[in-house]
This record gives C-alpha cells, sequence and structure tokens, in this order.
C-alpha cells in the first residue's frame, strides 16, 4: 500500500514539474511575453535546474534546448525511481525512447488543454486582458494559425480547434502505438 502512495506521488508531482518545463520550452517557442507573471512562475521554477544545464547545453535557433532536455531527463529519473520502487524489470535502454514518447504526450496534453480554456474564454471573457488568457492566447495561435488559414471564414465562427484536435487525436493514437511497440 505505501509502495502505491509512494508510485502515484512520484507520478503525479514528476508530471507536474515536467509539464511546467515543458510549458517553459513551448512559451519560448511560442515567442509568449515573459514579462506576464505566469510566465515568470514557469521561469523561477525551473530556472534552478535550467540555467545549470545550459551550461552544458546552448540553445540553438533561439530554441531552449537545455529545457527540453531538462523534461527528458526528468522523465527518464520518474522511470528509474518507479521501476525501482515497482521492482519491475524493463530494460534500461527502453527507458530513453519512453520518455521521449511521454514527453511528446505531455507536450500535446497542454495544447489539448490550453486550446479548450481558449474556447471557454471565447465564450465567458472574449478579448480578456487576463494574463492568463493572454498567455494562453499566445501559445495556441502557432498552433491555431495554420488550420484557420486552410479553414474559410464563417462570420465569426471558428472551427479550427475542431481540425487540431483531429491532429492531436492522430498524434495520441501515434505516440499509443509507439509506446506499445517499445514495451512489447
Amino acid at each position: 500500500m505505501l509502495s502505491q502512495i509512494a508510485i502515484s506521488t512520484i507520478q503525479i508531482l514528476a508530471s507536474f514539474y515536467i509539464t511546467i518545463v515543458i510549458l517553459r520550452f513551448l512559451l519560448q517557442l511560442s515567442r509568449a511575453d515573459f514579462y506576464n507573471p505566469i510566465s515568470q512562475f514557469v521561469v523561477k521554477a525551473t530556472n534552478p535546474f535550467v540555467i545549470p544545464l545550459r551550461r552544458i547545453i546552448p540553445g540553438m535557433g533561439g530554441l531552449d534546448i537545455a529545457s527540453l532536455v531538462l523534461a527528458i531527463l526528468l522523465q527518464l529519473l520518474t522511470y528509474v525511481l518507479l521501476l525501482a520502487l515497482r521492482g519491475s524489470g524493463i530494460p534500461l535502454t527502453l527507458l530513453l525512447p519512453l520518455a521521449l514518447l511521454k514527453v511528446l504526450d505531455l507536450t500535446v496534453q497542454v495544447y489539448f488543454w490550453a486550446i479548450i480554456a481558449v474556447i471557454v474564454l471565447s465564450w465567458i471573457a472574449p478579448g480578456s486582458y487576463h494574463p492568463a488568457a493572454q498567455l494562453l492566447y499566445q501559445l495556441t495561435e502557432p498552433v491555431m494559425r495554420p488550420f484557420r488559414k486552410i479553414l474559410p471564414n464563417l462570420g465569426g465562427l471558428d472551427l479550427s480547434p475542431i481540425l487540431v484536435f483531429l491532429v492531436i487525436n492522430a498524434i495520441n493514437i501515434v505516440i499509443s502505438h509507439l509506446q506499445s511497440m517499445v514495451i512489447h
């Protein structure tokens, strides 16, 4: 029973922090406002690990590669801890591909929930200047823009999230299939 509690706690805390690290990468990728209070929280929460890692892994093309590597390393560490607690035997050589897939899965989840939030905000607080709303728009706009170009303007009705959700669903299926291939 205690090992199950420990496993669950590790999974929740690790996923939460890794998601924050991924968010740091995505906010930089989308060129979001880093003076936003939420962005500042993300930066301050991840700086203790990202800054030392940047000394070893420099940015590339304006991308914060250290954040991405940190997310993968943290996921690897999580898997090692979980394997130690469970006492199960997944070969260590499979942990890197599984960690990469999990980080990709968390990234897709960030976009899924961010787009849901943007949709809900567009109904209840259109044009909001709240820092969270602004950050969500900045994060999702680079993903939504190509789909908005594909669909015709329907007089204020934006159907591009439907196409994005179809792509997200396809990516989730591929990730799930790849995870099962790695494990088996």
